[in-house]
């Protein structure tokens, strides 16, 4: 069964401007391999050459950032919802 995934504005682009996508997968490395292959160019908008979630990007399963979980070996299950956060950086 596929999550629910929240996309922010400036990937829309890359997902036909879809908000939220549904994927399949059982961990978000897995979630970002299928949804790249579903909107080509997406993961590596995402994912450093390494495979890891560049420092820039948050990742939320279910409003818990995956950097104090698993990372991207993070499990998801039915009705999981995953939202994808661009960091926001500003000031004077």
């Amino acid at each position: 069964m596929p999550v629910s995934i929240k996309i922010p504005t400036p990937l829309r682009k890359l997902t036909a401007n879809q908000s939220e996508v549904n994927i399949e997968g059982d961990t978000i490395g897995a979630i970002l391999q299928n949804m790249d292959a579903s909107y080509p160019g997406i993961r590596e908008r995402i994912c450093d050459d390494s495979g890891s979630v560049k420092r820039f990007i948050n990742i939320y399963v279910n409003e818990e950032d995956i950097r104090f979980l698993q990372g991207t070996a993070t499990q998801v299950k039915d009705g999981d919802r995953i939202a994808i956060v661009p960091a926001i950086a500003g000031g004077r």
